[in-house]
């Protein structure tokens, strides 16, 4: 059935149809509409099915792109679904939220004069469609395993691990602070990204296949650290990076300059229906405010097409650096720009200022230089250039640093890097206690989702060698049949 694809030589490229921008700024709705099955087809033949195909070499996952992109072009979804759930654990979430302007489509070998594939939107489609149609079948694990296994944080990495570690037939228990799965899916994406159903339905989806789940847990705190190892046959930390990245100018500690985790939780937190004070006094809410966002990745997007639905007064984005060396992705800048964001490039802040709460940033013009080590364009303040952006919210989306966890865990056992992530084994996503494994932020640092997804599979793996080898010891099997004696009788009790 060859002759369905390679057809980009006369079709063009087409997204799903977007809604339109002064539709989506009174809403957090998503943005794209549901791909018509037909159109759906019609994009997937566009695939030229190249020799080296490298949409799946710069994929994370090594998703097998080309072959389900053959299989939707060809009306066959169920089969199409099952190659993509093959290798990612969330197919439907990824097709949304990557950013494949620089990965998978941002390498397709289609000359750009015909544009590249929509991989993001097709993977979607698959997805959603296999979930209509019953094929996204719970897990059932071939045989139970009396082996039990702990992860710490109920985010990307943490649930992949836990889907991969189900399916080897372990108990699996997850814990979170939270009171809802899904991490940053839930509180750090805004809805017009990812709707909170999308997490909801993964998360009925896990718990139907056997994963427990224990939210709302202080972990270090009233439940101990220490309690979860002896619990455990093995214990995975992916707590993920939260720590807003500071900005050291005057005036950082002005009331209405706020990180922008903070922000974008309250946000999503009052779209779930939740009491939020901070944003109903206004002190997390951009409502009439002239607001500016210093930063320029995706979080920065974020912030500012919130602000936006928010119905700010205005919306500026304050980035040292110009639009193509943004780090964030180039569609949700070009989507920002639609919903009216003012972007100020090539400046930066050099001091928030107000008496008591700010209502001003004094920045200063920039201009790149030469390369530095790491390849990007170092930048340099204007003399003379200095002006003032009025604001009466400004947020900091500067990136996230990872938190003291062995201070938080009260476990100095936990060996940290350079950089404050935990430090573990390369192969074996072991920390420096045994048992103890990490994946995720908390490791590789701040990153994308699907970067999360890929650590929490292989360190599923790595766990899997572990207890294999632990059962196969007589200590070890000993060990895991009186802690599982020991837990079915705390539960009788």
């Amino acid at each position: 059935m060859t002759e369905h694809m390679q057809q980009f030589v006369r079709l063009a490229q087409q997204p799903p149809e977007k809604r339109a921008a002064v539709e989506r700024r009174e809403d957090f709705g998503e943005i794209y509409r549901d791909f018509d099955p037909k159109d759906a087809a019609a994009q997937a033949s566009r695939c030229s099915q190249c020799g080296i195909p490298f949409c799946q070499v710069h994929c994370p996952l090594g998703n097998n792109i080309p072959d389900w992109l053959k299989l939707s072009a060809e009306g066959r979804l169920e089969e199409a679904y099952e190659i993509s759930a093959a290798t990612n654990t969330f197919p439907e979430i990824c097709g949304r939220i990557c950013p494949q302007d620089r990965l998978c489509e941002g390498n397709c070998v289609i000359e750009k004069g015909f544009e590249s594939v929509t991989i993001g939107a097709v993977e979607r489609y698959i997805t959603d469609t296999a979930f209509e149609n019953g094929w996204v079948r719970p897990i059932r694990p071939r045989r139970e395993r009396a082996q039990s296994v702990g992860i710490i944080g109920a985010g990307p990495a943490g649930l992949a691990a836990a889907e991969a570690l189900r399916r080897k037939g372990y108990q699996v228990h997850v814990h979170d602070r939270h009171d809802r799965v899904g991490g940053l899916l839930i509180y750090g994406i805004p809805g017009f990204k990812l709707e909170k159903e999308i997490v909801a339905r993964r998360r009925a989806w896990l718990e139907e296949g056997g994963i427990h789940f224990h939210l709302n847990e202080d972990i270090g705190g009233a439940v101990s650290f220490a309690g979860l190892r002896a619990r455990y046959d093995a214990v995975l930390v992916a707590t993920g990076v939260y720590k807003a990245r500071e900005i050291d100018v005057p005036g950082t500690g002005l009331d209405g300059v706020v990180p922008a985790l903070d922000y974008l939780i309250a946000s999503n937190r009052k779209g779930l229906g939740d009491a939020v004070p901070a944003y109903d006094s206004g002190e997390l809410n951009a409502a009439g405010k002239r607001v500016v966002v210093i930063g320029g990745g995706d979080t920065a997007m974020d912030c500012v097409r919130t602000a936006i639905r928010q119905d700010a007064a205005a919306v500026t984005c304050l980035y040292r650096r110009d639009r193509a060396n943004m780090p964030g992705s180039a569609r949700e800048v070009a989507n920002a720009i639609d919903e009216g964001v003012e972007f100020t490039w090539l400046s930066a802040p050099e001091a928030f200022v107000g008496a008591g709460r700010v209502n001003a940033v004094k920045a200063v013009r920039m201009h790149l230089g030469l390369a530095d080590a790491s390849g990007r364009q170092t930048v340099e303040p204007i003399a003379g250039s200095d002006f003032t952006i009025e604001a009466d919210l400004v947020i900091k989306a500067l990136g996230f640093d990872p938190e003291d966890l062995p201070g938080a865990f009260n476990e100095p056992g936990l060996a940290l890097t350079r950089w404050g992530t935990l430090k573990v084994d390369s192969k074996s996503f072991m920390t420096a206690l045994p048992g103890v494994f990490a994946a995720g932020d908390i490791v590789r640092g701040a990153s994308l989702v699907v970067w999360a997804i890929k650590d929490g599979r292989d360190a599923a793996d790595a766990m899997h060698a572990y207890l294999e080898t632990a059962a196969a010891r007589p200590d070890g099997a000993l060990a895991t049949a009186a802690r599982l004696d020991g837990a079915l009788t705390s539960a009788a009790e």
